[in-house]
């Protein structure tokens, strides 16, 4: 295995050696007298080297010994591991030059009741079993310097508590609960291994790698899996991680009631679709739930681990445990130790040499101690094979780790050099404390801090259980340090074809869509749609994003888009049409003003006006033009000017019109004697006043409209979809029509004086044309207001610019045209008594009447024109 030391040869070779001196064979060791050894300073340790019987703990009544016989080889690695680093200490020169540091090493069995005992006892004053009751214990020197251990949570808590009150340093090589890094409650309190809430970060890290947010977490019924399992809720709340089940299992000898919350959390769990359960727990309480899981054949999952049962050496002898799925959990990796298991198997060849227990014996009696000698009883009836499991993933730096800490700080106290040791008043554990705050020291390769909370950071080897044999080897497939590297394909799942298993309440949504939760989990939802308008900002929103109103979307969006400004192009084609039937009507208009500029002298220019006529088409070509304002980008000058250049030329060309209508009405339906004098006023130049009259009303109802509501350039981000539409805005519509009435009541004269007038035979009449002008002209306007209000905003300059083409066309064709044609298509028509009623018998009637139109056009020798 990558990373761990090259035990092959040296392991075997220690282990014949073992069995040449008859360890093999079950002889005595004197292996539990190797955990003490004197020195001027002395460190206190606590490891669990063996586990009380399940039962009877519950069940006491005196306080009276416990029975710890289940061995613990862990235990004893880690007490190994503690002996090798004094050894080093006291063999170099670094640290402590010219002192030696001691040990008293001893066995917690991983019960509270147990780990007091040694505590007390190194809490006793120096050279004796007593622990005095003093009021100032500032001078007091116990019989331990520090205390090493203990391991677990739940003993640290209580111990942490103990030590703290005397000040005296405890560096923990296994206590990772959270609740340890509380300085007003444990101020003398240190440990090698992070805090769990850093394990838990990288559980959770894990956890959102496989994009497994469905799972369940299990904690054991201890100090330590109680804050890891609420811990883990906090964090995986805040990470979209849902917790289906949860609960926390008891330890083995806990009431038969609470043991069946277990198998109804087991059953929740097997019946859902949680493929992922988090087991934070200790190495006892997950046995004691892979007995159950087992039993009650519980489908395989994926057991994210905790690092307290990750590396236990209780579970893998559990029958059927290599079937109950896939086992993933962080170690703390540490720096390598090459040469403990060489270390370890020399410690045990000398257990089994007589002449070396009997120098033991010499060297320090235990007579003593009679209370708590021996210290690892089980340790001097182990066989090599008690070991050689574990030293295969063994977890030793961290213990040994505690000790350079220790001596680092005894280091700065007694301001040692490269060569010696100042010689002073012995150091206190209080004095030692105020060193370790802070503090910096070298491991091996590794250089560790303590910090403010008395933590240190060290980095995590992602481990695998790979099943060889029916006995489990770690396989490292990530590391973690502060970010989680994975190497996905090296994990053996337990699913069919090695799929990476899915643990999710509620499928993926797909790109564009939220989601709408059901229930009391963010994990199990419906998968919605965003509309248009709206997008999914990120994959955890639960409500689409409105689009700024200067940006669209489509539906099932994830980013909004910049809207285009919308507006009547030149380029369009319904502009481009527009355009080509200005064309045609200016051109027409032209034409007909050119035609009646060559023949001014022509009894049909006299009979239509004269110059009144040329004002009039030359005002309906500025209608025509009045058009161009309407395509193009809008802006404030040209939303102004399109309302007046329409109606100003509209008015004039209007007014010329209905002054023809009034000299045929007044000559075909008024008396003779006010016919004569009506005709004055309708005859130019005094008819111009009339088109003066009406020009100037038109212009102020057009400056008061400008002047009060004037149009103004907006846009509108609402209107369209995907565009911004920038258009002109009439402020009222109340203007707007009043603006219009003028000449809508110009058009309603004209139309009155010649719908009723009496046609005279022989004579032209231009009544008609000047009816069906009017006619268009309303039919043209009529159409306009409800096509206006219906037709979408973006094309109503299109609807404008139509409308007044269309009337402009009306006009021309109706009045204009039919004179342009006899012009050219019938010359001899264009004469006195046809159009003015003059010539042969023509007499005084036909002289007054000249200038006036008759009502109707007959048939001549050389045209008969349409009725």
């Amino acid at each position: 295995m990558p990373g761990l030391p090259p035990l092959g040869f040296h392991l075997l070779a220690s282990l014949g050696l073992l069995a040449v001196l008859g360890l093999a064979v079950g002889g005595p060791l004197c292996l539990s007298r190797q955990l003490k050894m004197h020195g001027d300073y002395m460190l206190g340790g606590l490891f669990p080297m063996s586990s009380a019987e399940i039962s009877g703990l519950g069940y006491r009544t005196q306080p009276e010994s416990t029975s710890c016989k289940r061995f613990s080889a862990l235990g004893l690695l880690w007490a190994l591991a503690v002996k090798m680093a004094v050894e080093e200490i006291n063999n170099g020169s670094d640290l402590l030059p010219g002192l030696r540091l001691g040990y008293d090493l001893f066995d917690t069995c991983a019960e509270p009741v147990v780990a007091m005992k040694p505590s007390l006892l190194f809490l006793a004053k120096a050279g004796s079993l007593n622990l005095a009751a003093y009021c100032n214990y500032t001078q007091y020197q116990p019989r331990v310097l520090a205390v090493i251990g203990p391991h677990s949570s739940e003993l640290a808590l209580i111990t942490g508590k103990f030590f703290s009150f005397f000040l005296m340093p405890q560096v923990s090589y296994g206590a990772s609960t959270d609740r340890l890094s509380t300085r007003e409650t444990f101020p003398s309190f240190f440990r090698t291994v992070p805090s769990d809430r850093v394990q838990l970060k990288a559980v959770v890290e894990l956890l959102m790698f496989f994009k497994w947010n469905w799972v369940a977490a299990v904690g054991s019924d201890d100090e330590y899996g109680r804050q890891g399992l609420s811990i883990f809720s906090s964090l995986a709340s805040t990470h979209g991680i849902c917790i289906a089940h949860e609960g926390l299992v008891p330890l083995p000898r806990a009431h038969s009631t609470r043991l069946g919350q277990v198998e109804k959390l087991l059953r929740a769990v097997n019946q859902s679709n949680v493929q992922v359960v988090v087991l934070f727990a200790s190495a006892r309480a997950a046995l004691s739930l892979f007995n159950y899981s087992i039993h009650s054949q519980l489908e395989p999952k994926v057991w994210v681990a905790s690092e307290a049962w990750l590396a236990s050496d209780l579970l893998p002898t559990l029958p059927g445990m290599d079937q109950v799925g896939t086992v993933l959990g962080f170690l703390m990796r540490g720096a390598q130790l090459p040469e403990f298991s060489d270390y370890v198997a020399t410690r045990l060849a000398l257990a089994a040499d007589p002449a070396f227990c009997a120098s033991l014996e010499a060297a320090q009696p235990g007579q003593d101690e009679p209370e708590v000698w021996p210290r690892c009883p089980q340790c001097d009836h182990i066989t090599p094979q008690n070991l050689t499991t574990r030293l295969l993933h063994h977890q030793t730096f961290a213990a040994y780790a505690a000790v350079y800490g220790v001596a680092q700080a005894l280091h700065n106290a007694l301001r040692c050099s490269a060569s010696s040791c100042p010689a002073h008043e012995p150091v206190r554990p209080w004095q030692l404390l105020e060193k370790m705050y802070n503090m910096t020291f070298r491991a091996r390769d590794l250089e560790l801090t303590f910090d403010a909370s008395g933590n240190v950071e060290m980095m995590y080897d992602l481990k695998l259980w790979v099943w060889r044999d029916h006995k489990p080897e770690f396989r490292t497939v990530g590391v973690f340090n502060s970010r989680l590297w994975l190497r996905p394909s090296q994990i053996l799942w337990h699913t069919p074809g090695n799929q990476v298993p899915v643990s999710q309440c509620s499928r993926q949504c797909a790109q564009g869509q939220i989601r709408r939760v059901k229930g009391y989990h963010s994990c199990c939802y419906d998968c919605m749609d965003c509309k248009a308008g709206t997008y999914r900002h990120s994959t955890d929103d639960l409500w689409c994003s409105p689009c700024r109103q200067e940006e669209w979307s489509p539906d099932r969006s994830t980013r909004c888009f910049p809207r285009r400004p919308k507006f009547l192009t030149w380029g369009e084609p319904v502009t481009l049409g527009l355009l080509v039937l200005l064309g045609l009507v200016l051109g027409l208009t032209l034409a007909a003003l050119r035609l009646f500029t060559l023949h001014w002298h022509s009894p049909m220019v006299r009979a239509s006006g004269g110059s009144l006529a040329c004002f009039g088409l030359a005002c309906l070509g500025l209608v025509c033009l009045s058009v161009l304002l309407f395509p193009g980008w809008p802006s404030p000058a040209s939303c102004l000017a399109q309302q007046p250049l329409l109606h100003l030329p509209l008015t004039g060309c209007l007014s010329t019109l209905l002054l023809q209508a009034a000299a045929i009405f007044a000559e075909s339906e008024l008396p003779p004697s006010w016919t004569g004098r009506l005709q004055g006023w309708l005859r130019a130049p005094r008819a111009w006043l009339v088109v003066v009259l009406a020009v100037v009303l038109e212009a102020a109802l057009c400056a008061w409209n400008v002047a009060a509501f004037p149009s103004e350039v907006v846009t509108d981000w609402q209107m369209l979809p995907q565009e911004a539409l920038v258009h002109c805005r009439t402020r009222s519509w109340v203007s707007f029509g009043l603006v219009h009435a003028l000449n809508a009541m110009l058009a309603f004269l004209c139309f009155l004086g010649t719908f009723l007038v009496q046609s005279r035979p022989g004579r032209y009449n231009p009544a008609r044309g000047l009816t069906f002008a009017m006619l268009a002209y309303f039919i043209t306007w009529v159409s306009f207001v409800p096509l206006l209000a219906n037709v979408h905003v973006a094309y109503q300059p299109a609807v404008q610019m139509g409308a007044i083409l269309l009337c402009a066309l009306g006009i021309l064709v109706t009045v204009h045209l039919p004179k342009c044609y006899l012009l050219l298509w019938h010359p001899a028509l264009n004469n006195l008594e046809f159009f003015l009623g003059e010539g042969p018998g023509g007499g005084g009637e036909m002289q007054g009447n000249r200038g006036a139109v008759s009502p109707d056009l007959v048939t001549s020798p050389s045209v008969t024109p349409a009725q």
